[in-house]
């Protein structure tokens, strides 16, 4: 055993983690390059993309969590969740051959394919695999799976920038869809083999029935219990705004306005993350001494910097370092809210609490990011002429304004803090005492 998880549940923590990071950096960054480029160059399309894709991922982490709460398993929802995972990322590469006349059909196509696909995304991996990892381990070794959480997005975008940029260079989207997509596939019959649920994970029917143990958790006696945990949801609500503020551009502007190639835009920011990466190893013991804010205190401050580099730097080195200080911010905010959250689950309820998670985490954030960023875009960015139609680039002003948001997630994290150091300091007494 390491640190109280085995060591082949490692290997799936790894193997199944980077899978599904890869699935969601192939949503994330590619299909909003995707619809520039093979649909049109119409930010709309791709905020109403994200904004759905958000809100289905929401809804199946709530009903699927739920449920696997009750009945007190997760392998299920893992393999089937990313078998179709995998099936609707190749459907969604389909849109590349649709009739672009009238444009709103394939416009539809494509934001539908993309919900679907999202639900069994979240099947699979928020409502399944998530919730498998927080089963497993213990507040004495979730500094380092917090870690291991954080960086696996990062592997997945290196890949998911300089691999998959050179893939699509050579082979074009279709193809990568559908290697992408197959390898989850893959991977989601493997775990139908090798995965096990936690010895100790039984069913958990708070509620007679399912739709009453579902509301059970929309009440406000859930938030006035849960203090701390909820001012951890609105530092992540308002961090990943800011960040889907610029995300699902980022590509976008290296390509079309910077104007490298995909490949040179992926190394770009797939180098400056290795090196961000190896910050986990130092604020894993930090996290488990409960440092928390500390940490995260300077990510957004790294994070910060890193988007003003970006926004008013010029040339490569500009865009470097502030890709990296970005990376750091965004690995070690990941990393340290993911301890600090799977601490405060209740244990009866780890599934919705997933679910509750995703509001902050992804809904909200992935709705009023794209939200943010399509007028900002449609008045400061830059008119080109994209796969033979004109339309608005994203500009550097798209990264000051990510900047902003960012550094407004200091301001709950300061209230959370307080309740943090406030229930270590009852645990303290309560010790002393026995």
């Amino acid at each position: 055993m390491q640190n109280g998880i085995s060591k082949k549940n490692w290997i799936l923590i790894w193997v199944l983690g980077l899978a599904g990071q890869l699935c969601w950096n192939v949503e994330n960054a590619w299909f909003s390059t995707f619809v520039y480029n093979k649909v049109a160059p119409d930010p709309n399309i791709i905020s109403w993309m994200v904004g759905l894709s958000a809100v289905v991922t929401t809804f199946c982490t709530f009903l699927v969590g739920t449920w696997s709460d009750r009945i007190g398993k997760r392998k299920p929802f893992v393999s089937i969740g990313y078998i179709f995972w995998g099936v609707f990322t190749i459907i969604f590469g389909v849109g590349e051959f649709l009739p672009k006349s009238p444009i709103t059909l394939v416009a539809l196509f494509v934001v539908l394919a993309d919900a679907v696909m999202s639900f069994f995304g979240s099947f699979g991996y928020d409502a399944g695999f998530s919730i498998w990892t927080t089963d497993i381990s213990n507040e004495h070794n979730r500094g380092r799976l917090g870690g291991a959480l954080a960086v696996m997005p990062v592997i997945a975008t290196i890949f998911g920038t300089v691999v998959s940029g050179m893939i699509v260079d050579a082979l074009g989207f279709f193809d990568f869809f559908v290697l992408m997509g197959g390898l989850v596939i893959v991977i989601g019959l493997v775990s139908l083999f090798v995965m096990k649920d936690a010895p100790d994970l039984i069913p958990r029917r708070e509620e007679k029935t399912y739709w009453k143990q579902l509301v059970k958790v929309f009440n406000w006696k859930t938030v006035r219990d849960n203090r701390e945990l909820f001012w951890i949801f609105i530092v992540m609500l308002i961090y990943f705004i800011g960040f889907n503020v610029y995300f699902s551009y980022i590509t976008i502007y290296f390509v079309n306005y910077l104007g490298y190639s995909f490949t040179i835009a992926g190394a770009l920011q797939g180098g400056a993350l290795v090196v961000a990466s190896f910050m986990t190893i130092p604020t894993a013991k930090m996290i488990d001494r409960g440092l928390l804010a500390r940490v995260i205190s300077i990510a957004l401050i790294a994070n910060t910097i890193g988007l003003l580099c970006i926004a008013f730097g010029s040339g490569i080195v500009f865009v470097c370092v502030g890709m990296f200080l970005a990376g750091c911010g965004y690995i070690l905010t990941v990393q340290t809210l993911t301890a600090w959250m799977k601490n405060l689950y209740p244990e009866d309820q780890r599934g919705q609490y997933e679910g509750i998670k995703q509001i902050f985490y992804v809904a909200l954030p992935m709705i009023f990011g794209p939200m943010i960023a399509a007028p900002v875009i449609n008045t400061w960015g830059v008119e080109k002429v994209v796969n033979n139609v004109l339309g608005m680039v994203p500009g550097p002003s798209l990264f000051l304004v990510s900047a902003v948001v960012t550094a407004l997630s200091i301001l709950p994290l300061v209230a959370a803090n307080r309740l943090h150091k406030q229930r270590m300091l009852e645990r303290a007494a309560i010790t002393e005492q026995m």
